[in-house]
């Protein structure tokens, strides 16, 4: 898979020597000689899928630090760590914050390759996520409110007649609001409609 990569390391000469295998094997690379730059440059959402090759320890913010504050960002960039000098602690921490890998210096080819292409994978199916739940959110937003009742009490798991009950009206008033809720939300089923509310953070 093409993409972008980020490499954000103080050592020069292996930025260098990373950009060079990492241009060979086909990608596009970005180099970042600390976490405070990469912050200062960091793309919006991109077309291209891409990830982080972040060295663990640098001057300033290190490598947890700074995916700490990727997390906050909302960043879907996944990150692949790369130390010289790894200890399982550090190693549970990163990868519990969502690390897509831990890699120890010197690192082969194959391997960097292997972890780059799972993490740009990994990074393409949380954008096209994103864009769906994008589009939902848009299609929530042309609910009337009284149809946003409906679609509320429907995925919390209410029937027709408990709709009804709560919001004062009759079965058959709720039966065509749930009709235009699962028309405009293009929703072929319940299961399908609470899947994509789940996901949206309802």
């Amino acid at each position: 898979m093409s993409g972008l990569v980020h490499v954000v390391d103080d050592d020069a000469s292996f930025r260098t020597a990373i950009e060079r295998r990492l241009r060979h094997a086909g990608y596009q690379v970005d180099s970042h000689a600390s976490a405070q730059h990469l912050l200062d440059c960091l793309p919006g959402s991109s077309e291209t899928p891409g990830c982080i090759l972040l060295d663990m320890q640098m001057p300033g913010l290190n490598g947890l630090e700074l995916q700490n504050r990727l997390v906050e960002l909302g960043t879907i960039l996944p990150v692949v760590f790369v130390t010289g000098h790894s200890d399982i602690p550090t190693t549970v921490r990163a990868i519990k914050a969502g690390a897509e890998d831990f890699l120890t210096k010197p690192i082969s080819s194959e391997v960097m390759i292997a972890a780059i292409e799972r993490a740009l994978a990994r990074c393409d199916l949380a954008r096209r996520q994103q864009i769906e739940l994008d589009a939902f959110r848009a299609l929530v937003a042309t609910l009337t409110p009284r149809e946003r009742q409906v679609f509320e009490l429907i995925v919390r798991g209410k029937i027709n007649k408990q709709i009804a009950n709560e919001l004062g009206t009759t079965e058959r008033t709720v039966k065509a609001h749930r009709h235009e809720v699962m028309e405009k939300l293009q929703a072929h089923s319940l299961a399908e409609l609470v899947t994509r509310t789940v996901r949206m953070g309802h």
